[in-house]
């Protein structure tokens, strides 16, 4: 008998999913259990697992497309039964754009690579236009390049023309293989063309002096779909800095100290390359447990306090933000919450993370002190009650004991719910942080030494 296949809830906060790739494609057999195609959620891609056994009959949705928890997105039967009453229940597929819109506009694709959409622009104008969406790729033409997003970033990064490669992908895409094979030589160029900046201007013989045309109108652009990562945090965003009254406390730490004990470690065990983030995580949830009416979050009826320390690290990736959590930091070395954070970070990056793993924190920490930020407010992760902005840390000249020093300092702001913390509880957790950190030893010596 035939299934109805739909999207399926992957992680707690899931509310739609985008098909980032199927991995059966229709008359192929499945069997219950069996990985059919990859989902992309708001923080990861997960594989999402046939039902039941049978042929793939029909796919609804295709890849990069996004449906909504529980539409149908596929149907599974026999091959040879009736599906068309399933059918006639199914979402039917966005109409096509007309041919004029897809001569003089780019096409909002499938990528391969990563799930993502990717950007089919004119070949001659790469500069494209804005996007319109269409039911399935076209094979590559002459006058257009389809190039997924990742792929097209590389080919900027690295010098390569794009013009020059013949796609890999579905419909002669160009894709992230395609110029990872140009970058180190093996190379599918279509031949010996010269590159953009060597090509003369079109309509023009070589080496007649170039003549630069007038630049008139509004600025080309292209509109890329939005990933299920970026739309769950602006949907998140929405419901913080309105709905949840912030107040901000922001204060110096001398960092001398803890500096030294970086470079000290890391004499010692050089193989962990220990940061100053790790010894701040730790800092953090030493405060919190100094300071339990911090570790705390609202939660409409009740305020909820909470007995470990689990800290969201927040982490930059392609996609948007994602604050893995380190579970029961308070507990933890500097050296285990080291390496705690680059594991996850690394599977962040790759949306390779659990739903457990990113979510539950009690408390997070954003830091931008390696891009050089001196000072930031960041926006807290419902429902918890409160995240560290930290900034650089740089020399500057302060008093101490009636004297002027250069001490390295680092500028650090709390973000609190009102709602859960006051003005004085956010302090006196920032006093307890700022003992941890200029005095660091507190974090590597138990209490009752």
């Amino acid at each position: 008998m035939a299934n109805q296949v739909v999207m399926p809830k992957l992680s707690p906060t899931m509310e739609e999913g985008q098909l980032s790739r199927w991995l059966k494609k229709e008359g192929d057999t499945v069997s219950m259990g069996e990985p059919i195609a990859e989902i992309d959620t708001d923080k990861a891609t997960m594989e999402m697992q046939a039902l039941g056994n049978g042929v793939l009959r029909k796919i609804l949705i295709k890849e990069g497309e996004s449906a909504p928890l529980g539409q149908v997105i596929a149907i599974i039967g026999e091959a040879d039964e009736d599906i068309s009453s399933l059918l006639q229940s199914a979402p039917v597929a966005a109409p096509k754009a007309s041919k004029d819109a897809e001569d003089n506009q780019p096409v909002a694709t499938a990528d391969e690579d990563n799930g993502s959409s990717a950007v089919e622009a004119p070949a001659k104008t790469a500069p494209a236009l804005n996007v319109v969406e269409e039911a399935s790729p076209e094979p590559q033409s002459p006058d257009r390049l389809v190039v997924s997003p990742i792929a097209a970033r590389m080919a900027a990064e690295a010098g390569v023309n794009l013009s020059s490669l013949s796609g890999s992908g579905p419909g002669g895409r160009i894709i992230k293989r395609d110029v990872e094979a140009a970058m180190s030589g093996a190379g599918n160029s279509k031949g010996s063309q010269p590159s953009a900046t060597q090509r003369p201007a079109s309509g023009m013989k070589s080496g007649a002096p170039a003549k630069e045309s007038a630049i008139t109108g509004a600025s080309p652009y292209r509109d890329v779909p939005m990933s299920e990562m970026r739309r769950t945090i602006a949907r998140r965003l929405v419901t913080s800095i309105g709905p949840v009254p912030h107040f901000f406390l922001t204060t110096e730490v001398e960092m001398d100290r803890a500096a030294d004990l970086r470079q000290a470690l890391n004499e010692v065990y050089p193989q962990q390359k220990l940061s100053l983030n790790d010894i701040i995580v730790k800092a953090v949830a030493w405060a919190l447990m100094q300071n339990p009416d911090v570790n705390a979050s609202f939660q409409d009826k009740v305020v909820r306090y909470y007995e470990r320390a689990d800290i969201g690290v927040a982490v930059a990736t392609d996609n948007g933000l994602i604050t893995p959590v380190i579970r029961a930091a308070e507990s933890k070395s500097i050296s285990e919450i080291n390496s705690e954070i680059r594991e996850l970070a690394e599977r962040a990056r790759a949306r390779k993370l659990a739903p457990d793993e990113y979510t539950g924190a009690t408390f997070s920490v954003s830091n931008l002190g390696m891009y050089g930020i001196d000072e930031f407010t960041a926006v807290i992760n419902p429902p918890e009650g409160a995240i560290l902005a930290v900034g650089a840390m740089a020399p500057k000249p302060i008093v101490k004991n009636n004297a002027i020093q250069i001490s390295q300092i680092m500028r650090v702001t709390m973000s609190c719910d009102h709602r859960v913390i006051d003005g004085a509880v956010g302090a006196q957790f920032l006093q307890s942080f700022k003992k941890a950190m200029e005095n660091p030893l507190r974090l590597i010596v138990p209490e009752s030494a």
